[in-house]
């Protein structure tokens, strides 16, 4: 096994003092070993593990000192934003000590509160390069009644408790978050490994059924690898009071929802949906990762253009595992996946960025108005680009392989400490299809695309309708905030009717012909009108009040869905088998079959 996950006796030692955690602070030591030249390098990460972006962590860093193995301190310089100088006086062990500032728990780096601490070492535990690669052991002091939890190993008997932990170098400790707390825990086992799911927070959960799906789920995983890369895995569930999101780790992930967000059916499903993409990606960017992001490098950017295939080919398997599980029905399966594409064929920037160049600008990518005319992202174009792969990879090996055996062969021929490039992919593709995918890979990653839908659904005899009967309602081409009641633009879609009559984000409508209206009864308003129609827009644009004319197109009305072909052919049956793994689910009618709903 590579070093990465070789296990050695601790030569770096990490203490963090959490016992008064109402303000949000804690204060940390680290025992760096034998340094035998006159400096000792110190670094905070300027990012973390899972978020492609640059993070200002070190901006929670206070009181640093260095003391070296006599209590003597010693000097020391700030080089960088996340980078400190200590020098010696003579060679030995050195002591660096910070207070900690946590009070940021939707970025999932580090969060401090009376009630549990978050910690991930990224933004919590300093390193030096000269050590990186040593074994490390962490303790944590906690209030009494707290409960530790990590994907870590515990510390080593005679010394074995729930608040010490060992990794194996330093890059395991920054991919290990813990969490610390009163919290509820759980022991599960599925395809012989361990599994602990740790809920902190309150909230309208069912845990005893999140803990039966996360076992479902788990037992996925040889539906496309052959192995597992953990030994152990923990699933870290936060109830919040507004944060939501999730990041992947070595052996262990963290999902945030807000605490009344699990009941609903829908909700439920975007929770257990994200706990799937999660535990994919301890496969697809842990185990294996694109040249560009191996080894990590904590303080720059880490550039790959293959970015997609480690976010967006997770979102692609995700509800699958899902659908396997029997967790989500086929109906819910295939309306997900229609309005994805309705999504993606009414986002004006698939049109201008590849998914390579969305990968290798994710660092600087701000979301926004701008991002969503002029850009992809990773998950959504990356789901599609693996979709399209899938569908052509199946087709050009007669329904052997697939898009699955691509991911099997990554895990088996690139885990760490290798790195896998565009190359070595299309050279997976080829040996499995016997055919050149150059040019499928110049139309469908290095360039924007378009997809034709309908020919591509139809290869799993499937097609996009929009409601029972075709409808249609006219369409502005933009959205609102709806703030405080008025109609303030959020966003104008690039070749829309609001973005040909020159209306852009922020600005005010305030009347159309003539007539005042709202947030509330705009829509209404809009369907007194039909396509074509020009209205008199009233609207502030930095607060002058204009006036402009807006010529109203139509769209499709109705809810968008996935629905059988008529007559599908046995061919296309096979083909939708092949891809997902499961029957057919229509009947002779095109209605899904009445047992799809056992999932309910």
């Amino acid at each position: 096994m590579s070093a990465l996950f070789g296990m050695a006796h601790a030569d770096v030692h990490y203490k963090i003092d959490l016992r008064t955690p109402e303000h949000h602070s804690a204060n940390v030591e680290v025992q760096f070993p034998q340094t035998d030249s006159q400096t000792l390098k110190v670094n905070l990460p300027m990012w973390r593990t899972g978020k492609y972006q640059m993070l200002p962590l070190a901006d929670g860093i206070r009181n640093f000192t260095a003391l070296d193995d006599e209590g003597k301190a010693l000097k020391w310089q700030r080089l960088a934003s996340g980078e400190w100088q200590v020098k010696l006086e003579k060679p030995g062990p050195v002591t660096v000590s910070y207070q900690l500032y946590a009070n940021d728990l939707g970025l999932r780096v580090r969060d401090i509160n009376a009630s549990h601490a978050f910690l991930d070492a990224s933004g919590v535990f300093m390193y030096s390069p000269s050590s990186q690669a040593q074994a490390i052991s962490v303790s944590l002091q906690v209030p009494k009644g707290w409960e530790s939890y990590s994907g870590m190993k515990k510390g080593p008997s005679p010394h074995k408790q729930v608040h010490v932990f060992n990794a194996d170098n330093y890059h395991v400790l920054v991919d290990s978050p813990i969490e610390t707390g009163i919290n509820t825990s759980y022991d599960f086992n599925a395809d012989g490994r361990e599994y602990q799911a740790v809920f902190w927070g309150e909230g309208n959960y069912d845990s005893q059924k999140i803990v039966a799906d996360l076992t479902k789920i788990s037992a996925q995983a040889h539906t496309i690898w052959s192995g597992f890369p953990f030994e152990r895995y923990v699933y870290m569930i936060h109830a919040t009071s507004g944060e939501k999101g999730a990041t992947e780790h070595l052996n262990s992930t963290v999902i945030q929802l807000p605490r009344f967000n699990f009941r609903e059916r829908e909700d439920y499903l975007r929770f257990i949906s994200t706990a799937s993409h999660e535990f994919i990606h301890t496969w697809n960017v842990k185990a294996y990762r694109p040249q560009g992001l191996v080894p990590y490098d904590y303080q720059a950017e880490n550039l790959t253009s293959l970015l997609w295939i480690a976010e967006g080919s997770t979102s692609y398997f995700q509800n699958q595992f899902l659908l396997s599980a029997g967790i989500m029905t086929a109906k819910e399966f295939l309306q997900d996946l229609a309005k994805r594409i309705d999504a993606n064929l009414n986002n004006p920037g698939k049109e201008l960025q590849s998914v390579a160049e969305a990968s290798l600008g994710q660092w600087t990518s701000t979301g926004g108005d701008y991002a969503m005319n002029h850009s992809v992202n990773i998950y959504s174009e990356g789901y599609f680009a693996s979709l399209s792969l899938d569908f052509s990879l199946l087709e050009d090996s007669g329904l052997k392989h697939s898009y699955r055996d691509v991911h099997r062969k990554l895990y088996e021929d690139f885990r760490l400490p290798k790195a896998y490039g565009v190359n070595d992919v299309k050279a997976i593709l080829t040996s499995l299809s016997g055919k050149d995918y150059q040019q499928w890979w110049h139309k469908h990653v290095d360039s924007p695309v378009s997809l034709d839908f309908d020919t591509l659904l139809n290869k799993a005899g499937l097609k996009l309708q929009y409601g029972k009967k075709p409808k249609t309602t006219v369409d502005a081409g933009m959205s609102l905030t709806g703030v405080h009641g008025d109609l303030t633009l959020a966003h104008v879609r690039k070749g829309g009717p609001a973005w040909n009559a020159g209306l852009t984000s922020g600005d005010e409508i305030i009347a159309i012909n003539g007539l005042k209206v709202t947030s509330e009864g705009f829509n209404k308003r809009l369907e007194d009108f039909k396509s074509g129609d020009v209205l008199r827009i009233s609207v502030f644009k930095q607060q002058q009040l204009q006036q402009v004319k807006l010529t109203l197109a139509e769209q499709p009305k109705g809810d968008v869905m996935l629905v059988s072909v008529a007559n599908p052919s046995a061919a296309q049956q096979a083909f939708y088998k092949a891809w997902l793994g499961m029957d057919w689910p229509f009947d002779e009618k095109g209605e899904l079959l009445s047992n799809d709903d056992a999932a309910e």
